[in-house]
Formats: structure tokens, C-alpha cells, sequence
């Protein structure tokens, strides 16, 4: 029988799927270490072992040699199966072929799943298996136990949802005669283990380097483990592996979380530092010298701007006193000086600013007469002369360009005409408010000379009314007390009452230029007023002669002046009425007011049915209404009255 060993799960030096190299067992570079040829039930006569690390953790260390796992091979058709799982071809322990027609190429054999990560010698994360695909899990021998796989029709064990920087596994199941280096044995094969913590209610908790080895002790789950060759029931188990909160777990996980984000608020500060503006130049101290400089450019039309920073922080700072108020004094006086510099630009960029709206208004206007030139080739071609020799498609063609010839045309006319119409407002504006800021002025001098007078009267009375206290006081105790007594009482009573004859006469003043300015207010607010009107009537009117302008513009003939009192507004109404005459002549007795509108909707859908009969009744001598029918047949008819009208008016 031939037997080989592995120890730890330790990763292939070499890529096994694209390797066809014999094997070296004995290369001592490689994490595989070989038995020679032995007989049944002996020993080794060469037995390599592998010490196992010491932990870096010091509170807890593990100094468990790595025990190694024995795999009987006794079927060379196993040997084979194994081996093709590795990619490679099947080799004897000699290096031998076993199979002499494999061919590498087809990689796995038909039916055999992937390389499971338990096998021994095998380091690897294993890659994840889609959950249709069957995992084959094999029997696993180790010194002192064999682990046998679960049933494959069974589902897979259950576990909890996996913590947060999870390292740590809970393995419950285990023999009662079941000791720690054991699980050493057993799981140091998933990794490097930090800590075991066992209990006397044969499960413990197991502690990883890594989180990925969690992921590696998961896949043991379900095995049944028997120690040595005995079948008493404290040296078999089941193995539940599942995962285990732990807070030094969480503690690790919570500490990595903050430095990442320590990490990210570092590059986002890093990344706002670089994006900031640079911060300007400090503002020197005030001197002598410095004040010179400034002076100078101030005087300098490029460096004023930086110069009127400075003066405004020095000024801001405190820096004026007397000894330097004659420097800033003269500072203040150059840049008072550029006031007017910057009037004219003003005054400059507005002039380009009107030459460029006239360029623009007359462009505009060259423009509107060459797509009237346009419309008319248009229009001109569509008559009958030159109509009747063009073919079908080319018709179509020119009504399309005529149309949107028309329609470009409408829209420069109707910016141009915005534009005229802006400068006359601003025109009539400017105007108004010039009459109007002077009424304000008037109006608000006189407000507060109102209020002013009215303060000062409410003063007086308030003093009149104190002094008539005071009189009234003094009668009563004059009427008290002996007159004798008291001799300068009369005295003073004579100076109140002259005080106070003095105060009514003055109250009586300021009563009547409080009703002179009263009066004055209420015409400036009648003038307000009729100001007002006349500004609304203005306004009116503008707006019915633009009213009128547009109107004459879209129309290709010029229409006759109407008489405000004409029941006909407009070139639209007056086509109504002419076709809505057409229809009632043909329905003499008559028609109602939806079927009248349902015939128009046919010629324009923005034909309203209440504009109609708005319509239809101004004009009484035109249309008249009646109704006909009795009952739920009650009907209004409009008919046709024009004839009988005519010989009325």
C-alpha cells in the first residue's frame, strides 16, 4: 500500500493546471513532503515533520507541532482521479504516467467536480461554486482522526448571517474525548490560528488570522469525525462549523472601518486644498515709504484697483491719525479723481452698446425686406399663370417654402417691432418719471411739513393743558387758604393766564397752517390723480395703435378705418360675418349656435362657440334669434336677418 503525506494547507509553488512536469516529492523547496514505500500497518523509516510557527500574538501562543495527514492509496484509479482534478497528468509516486493516453488539454474529466480546498497540500481560496454544480467531498485522514464528508443528497448545513470582520468560528459537535491539540489538528489546515477557546460542553470557539480562513473552516461543516479507529460514541461527532461574534473581532473590523475613513477624509481635504483659490497677498503695514508706493498707484489707471484695497484696509485698520491724515487725505483726492474716468467708460460702453443696437436693428431690417422679396417670388409663383406648369411635387415643395418663408418672417417682424416697442416705453418712461419724481419730492415736502406742524400742535396742547393744571390748582388752594397770606398769588396768577393766552393764540396759528397744508395736500393728491388717468389713458392708446400696426402688417391689404362705436373690431370678426351670413342664407330656418360652430371648426379649430355668439349679438340687425319647438324640443335658432336690416338702418 502506498501512503502519502501532506502537511498544512499551504499554496503550490507551481500553476498545476498548465504544469507537465513529473512531480518532485522530495524537492525541498515545495510545501509537499513524501513517505517512501511502506508495508501495511508499519511505520515510516523516513518521516519528515514540519514545526508549526509561533503565533505573533504573545497573550495566547500555540506551540502544537503540525501533525501530518495520511492518504491510503491503495486504488491507483483514486491516485489518478486526484490528480486529474489538479489539471495534471496522472503520475505514479515514481513519476511514472499512470495513464498514458491523458491528454492535458481537456483539462477535468467529464464528471468530477473542481479541486476541493480541504485537500491536503492545497493552499488556496477556493473559487466560488455555482450552486447547480454538485461538490463531491472526499474522507479526510489526519493522525489522530479521519474525517468522513456528510451525505451530498442532504442540503447544506445552516448558518447564521456572517458578522462583521468576522475571524472567528463556533465548532460545535465535537467527541467528548476530544482535546485541543486535536482541533489543532484538525483546523490548523484553514489557517493560522490566533486563539482556541474550549468548553466542557464539547464545542469551542476558534479564532483565524484571516477572514478568508473563516470561509475555509465553514466547508468542514457537517463531516463526521472519528478519533483513531474506535466507534464508541465519546470518539465520534458531527461537526457543526458556523460563523461566531466575537468583540475583538469587531473591535479589528471597527478600527479598519476607522482608518478608511480617516483615509477618506484625508484625500477629501487633500483634494478641497488643491481645488481652493489661492488666498490673496497680505496687506503691509501702513508707513511713510508704503504710502508713497500706494500713492503712485493710484495714480496708475491698471494698479488702481489694488491700490483702493489697500487704502480701504489701512483706513479700516485705524491707520489714520493725525500725523497721516494729510497722506490719506491726498490718497482719498486720487482716487476721488477717477470717478470721472469712470463716467466716461460708462458713458463709452453705453455709446457702442446704442451703435451696435442700431447696427443690429438695421441688419434686422435688411433682413425682413429680402424675406418679403422672398415671400413675394413666393406668392407670385403660385399663380395661376405659373402655377399651372409646375408638376405636383414641385407645387408642394413651394407652398412648404412659402409657409416657412412666412413664418420666419413674422417672427423677425414681431422682434423688430418688440424692439421699437421697448425704445418708445423707455422714451415715455423716462418722461413719466420725471413728472413723477417731482410731484414725489412736492408731495413728501409737504408730508413732512404736515407732520412737523402737526407734532409741534400736539406739543402746545399737551403744554396748554399742564398750564391750566397748574391754574387749577392754584384757584383751589387760593380758595383754601387766606388771601392775605398769600399776596404774589394774584401775580401769578395774571402771568398764566397771559402765558396762556399766549399759547392759545399760537395753537391757533399752527391750527390754521396745519388746515392751509392739509388743503394743499389733498390737490397735490387730486393732481396725483388726474396725472394718473391721463398716464393710463396714454397708455391705452399706445397699445391700440400698436394694436393697429400689427394688425395691418399681417394683413396683405390695408383695411378701411372703423368707427370706435362699430360692432366689427377687427378684419376677423368681419370674415365671420361674412361666411356665417353665407351658411344662415343657405339654411332659412336657421341654424343653432353649435351647428354654426361646428362648420367653422372645420375652416380654424380656435373658433370659440361663446366669441360667436358674442358676435352674432352685436349685430342685431345682421342675425336675429328665435325659438322653435315646444317643450324638451325648445330649440334657439339663429337666422339670417341682413335684407330686412338693410332697409331698417
Amino acid at each position: 500500500m502506498f501512503l502519502v503525506q501532506y502537511t498544512g494547507l499551504n499554496q503550490l509553488p507551481f500553476d498545476p493546471a498548465n504544469n507537465n512536469e513529473p512531480l518532485q516529492f522530495g524537492s525541498a523547496s515545495g510545501p509537499l513532503v513524501t513517505e517512501g514505500l511502506i508495508e501495511n500497518g508499519g511505520e515510516s523509516s523516513k518521516k519528515r515533520k514540519r514545526t508549526n510557527t509561533p503565533s505573533a500574538d504573545n497573550s495566547r501562543t500555540l506551540n502544537v507541532d503540525s501533525t501530518a495527514m495520511t492518504l491510503p492509496m491503495s486504488d491507483p484509479t483514486a491516485w489518478a482521479t486526484a490528480m486529474n482534478n489538479l489539471g495534471m497528468a496522472p503520475l505514479g509516486i515514481a513519476g511514472q504516467p499512470i495513464l498514458p493516453d491523458f491528454d492535458p488539454a481537456l483539462g477535468m474529466m467529464t464528471g468530477i467536480p473542481p479541486i476541493t480546498p480541504m485537500m491536503p497540500g492545497l493552499g488556496i481560496v477556493p473559487p466560488p461554486i455555482p450552486p447547480d454544480m454538485p461538490v463531491v467531498k472526499e474522507i479526510i485522514h489526519c493522525k489522530s482522526c479521519t474525517l468522513f464528508p456528510p451525505n451530498p443528497n442532504l442540503p447544506p448545513p445552516a448558518t447564521r448571517e456572517r458578522p462583521p470582520g468576522c475571524k472567528t468560528v463556533f465548532v460545535g459537535g465535537l467527541p467528548e474525548n476530544g482535546t485541543e491539540q486535536i482541533i489543532v489538528e484538525v483546523f490548523e489546515q484553514c489557517g493560522e490560528i490566533i486563539a482556541i477557546r474550549k468548553s466542557k460542553k464539547n464545542f469551542c470557539h476558534i479564532r483565524f488570522a484571516e477572514e478568508y480562513m473563516v470561509d475555509k473552516a465553514l466547508y468542514l461543516s457537517g463531516y463526521r469525525i472519528r478519533l483513531g479507529s474506535s466507534t464508541d460514541k465519546k470518539d465520534t461527532g458531527r461537526l457543526h462549523v458556523d460563523f461566531a461574534q466575537a468583540r475583538d473581532d469587531l473591535y479589528e473590523w471597527e478600527c479598519k472601518q476607522r482608518m478608511l475613513a480617516r483615509e477618506e477624509r484625508h484625500r477629501r481635504r487633500m483634494e478641497e486644498e488643491r481645488l481652493r483659490p489661492p488666498s490673496p497677498p497680505p496687506v503691509v503695514h501702513y508707513s511713510d515709504h508704503e504710502c508713497s508706493i500706494v500713492a503712485e498707484k493710484l495714480k496708475d489707471d491698471s494698479k488702481f484697483s489694488e491700490a483702493v484695497q489697500t487704502l480701504l484696509t489701512w483706513i479700516e485698520r485705524g491707520e489714520v491719525n493725525r500725523r497721516s491724515a494729510n497722506n490719506f487725505y491726498s490718497m482719498i483726492q486720487s482716487a476721488n479723481s477717477h470717478v470721472r474716468r469712470l463716467v466716461n467708460e460708462k458713458a463709452a460702453h453705453e455709446k457702442d452698446m446704442e451703435e451696435a443696437k442700431e447696427k443690429f436693428k438695421q441688419a434686422l431690417s435688411g433682413i425682413l425686406i429680402q424675406f418679403e422679396q422672398i415671400v413675394a417670388v413666393y406668392h407670385s409663383a403660385s399663380k395661376q399663370k405659373a402655377w399651372d406648369h409646375f408638376t405636383k411635387a414641385q407645387r408642394k415643395n413651394i407652398s412648404v417654402w412659402c409657409k416657412q418663408a412666412e413664418e420666419i418672417r413674422n417672427i423677425h417682424n414681431d422682434e423688430l417691432m418688440g424692439i421699437r416697442r421697448e425704445e418708445e416705453m423707455e422714451m415715455s418712461d423716462d418722461e413719466i418719471e420725471e413728472t413723477t419724481e417731482t410731484k414725489e419730492t412736492e408731495e413728501s415736502a409737504l408730508v413732512s411739513q404736515a407732520e412737523a406742524l402737526k407734532e409741534e400742535n400736539d406739543s402746545l396742547r399737551w403744554q396748554l393743558d399742564a398750564y391750566r393744571n397748574e391754574v387749577e390748582l392754584l384757584k383751589q388752594e387760593q380758595g383754601k387758604a387766606p388771601r392775605e397770606d398769600d399776596p404774589n398769588k394774584e401775580q401769578q396768577l395774571k402771568l398764566l393766564q397771559q402765558a396762556l393766552q399766549g399759547m392759545q393764540q399760537h395753537l391757533l396759528k399752527v391750527q390754521e397752517e396745519y388746515k392751509k397744508k392739509e388743503a394743499e395736500l389733498e390737490k397735490l393728491k387730486d393732481d396725483k390723480l388726474q396725472v394718473e388717468k391721463m398716464l393710463e389713458n396714454l397708455k391705452e392708446k399706445e397699445s391700440r395703435t400698436s394694436r393697429l400696426g400689427t394688425s395691418n402688417q399681417d394683413s396683405d391689404y390695408p383695411l378701411e378705418k372703423t368707427m370706435n362705436s362699430s360692432p366689427i373690431k377687427s378684419e376677423r370678426e368681419a370674415l365671420l360675418v361674412g361666411i356665417i351670413s353665407t351658411f344662415l342664407h343657405v339654411h332659412p330656418f336657421g341654424a343653432s349656435i353649435e351647428y354654426i360652430c361646428s362648420y367653422l371648426q372645420r375652416l380654424d379649430n380656435k373658433i370659440c362657440t361663446s366669441d360667436v355668439e358674442r358676435l352674432m349679438g352685436r349685430l342685431q340687425h345682421t342675425f336675429k334669434q328665435e325659438m322653435t319647438g315646444v317643450g324638451a324640443s325648445l330649440e334657439k335658432r339663429w337666422k339670417f336677418c341682413g335684407f330686412e336690416g338693410l332697409k331698417l338702418t
